[in-house]
C-alpha cells in the first residue's frame, strides 16, 4: 500500500478562520453586528494560560471582540458563577466558555450548566448534548469532535455515509458527541472504550477510526483495516530516548501510517481545528441570536 496521506488539520483550520472572518465582516457591515466571545480564567495553570492568550488572539483576528476575565485559584464558586450570570444577561457576548480545568474548591459540572445554553459555545451545556443526540439543528457542538467531523468530510468529498467508523474514548468532551456526529452522518458507529473485550478486533473492522483515548500511540499500525483513515485526537508528551520530551497522538503514527488511507498527524491534526471551531461556533451563536440563519462554514 502507499503511504498514508497526511490531513494538514493546520492549513484547514487556517481556511476555516478565513470563511469565519468574512462572514463576520459580512454581518458587521449587513446588520451591525459584532459577535463577541467571553473567556473566563480561574487560576494559573500555564497550559490553560497559552490556550486563552491563543483563543483571544485569533478572536480578534476573525474581526470578533474579545472579553477575558481572569479570576484569583481561590475563587469562590459562588463568585464564578456571578460572573457567568453577568455574562448571561451581556447582550455584547454571544459566546462564554469557561477554561478547563477549574480548581478542586470549583464544582465543573454546575459551573457549565449555570452558562446559557445559547451561550455555550463549548457545546457542554445538557441542553446542547440533548440537541446533538436527537438531531436537531439548534445546538452548539463540542469543538473537537466539530472539527474532526469536517476533516473527515472534506478527505470524503462530503459524504460518509455507510462508513463504518470506530470511536475509542466515551468522554463527554469528545467520544460521545463524535458517536452521535458520526451517527448524523449515517455511519455505523461504535464506542470502543477501556471495557472493550478485543480493542483490535473492533478497530480491524473500521473504514474510519477516531482515537480519543489519551494514551500515548495504543493504537499500532496492525490493528488497522488496510485503507482505513484515522483520526487522533489525543495530545500526550513523552520522553525522548536521548532527553526532552515530544508530543505524540494515540495512534502509532509510525506504523499506522503504512496501513491508513489517510491520517492525521500531531501536533498539526486536530488541534488547530478546536480553536478554528471555536470561533466558528461563536459566529454560529451571534447568528442564532438575533434570528440570523447561520452560514455553512
Amino acid at each position: 500500500m502507499p503511504e498514508a496521506k497526511i490531513i494538514d488539520g493546520k492549513a484547514f483550520a487556517a481556511g476555516l478562520r478565513e470563511r469565519v472572518a468574512k462572514e463576520v465582516e459580512k454581518l458587521k457591515s449587513e446588520k451591525g453586528i459584532t459577535p463577541g466571545l467571553a473567556v473566563i480564567l480561574v487560576g494559573e495553570d500555564p497550559a490553560s494560560q497559552v490556550y486563552v492568550r491563543n483563543k483571544g488572539k485569533q478572536t480578534v483576528e476573525a474581526g470578533m471582540n474579545s472579553l477575558e476575565f481572569k479570576m484569583s485559584e481561590d475563587t469562590s464558586q459562588e463568585d464564578l458563577l456571578a460572573k457567568v450570570e453577568e455574562l448571561n444577561n451581556n447582550p455584547e457576548v454571544n459566546g462564554i466558555l469557561v477554561q478547563l480545568p477549574l480548581p478542586k474548591q470549583i464544582d465543573e459540572q454546575a459551573v457549565l450548566a449555570a452558562i446559557n445554553p445559547d451561550k455555550d459555545v463549548d457545546g457542554f451545556h445538557v441542553v446542547n448534548v440533548g440537541r446533538l443526540s436527537t438531531g436537531s439543528k439548534e445546538g452548539l457542538v463540542p469543538c473537537t469532535p466539530l472539527g474532526c467531523t469536517m476533516l473527515l468530510k472534506d478527505h470524503f468529498g462530503g459524504d460518509l455515509s455507510g462508513k463504518k467508523a470506530v470511536v475509542i474514548g466515551r468522554s463527554n468532551i469528545v467520544g460521545k458527541p463524535m458517536f452521535n456526529l458520526l451517527l448524523q452522518e449515517s455511519c455505523t458507529v461504535t464506542v470502543a472504550h477501556s471495557r472493550t473485550k478485543d480493542l483490535p478486533e473492533e478497530v480491524s473492522q473500521a473504514d474510519i477510526v477516531v482515537a480519543a483515548v489519551g494514551r500515548p500511540e495504543m493504537v499500532k499500525g496492525d490493528w488497522l483495516k488496510d485503507g482505513a483513515v484515522v483520526i487522533d485526537v489525543g495530545i500526550n508528551r513523552i520522553e525522548k530516548p536521548e532527553g526532552g520530551t515530544r508530543l505524540v497522538g494515540d495512534v502509532d503514527f509510525e506504523s499506522a501510517k503504512e496501513r491508513a488511507s489517510a491520517i492525521t498527524p500531531v501536533p498539526g491534526g486536530v488541534g488547530p481545528m478546536t480553536i478554528a471551531c471555536l470561533l466558528a461556533n461563536t459566529l454560529t451563536a451571534a447568528c442564532q441570536q438575533n434570528g440570523i440563519e447561520a452560514p455553512a462554514l
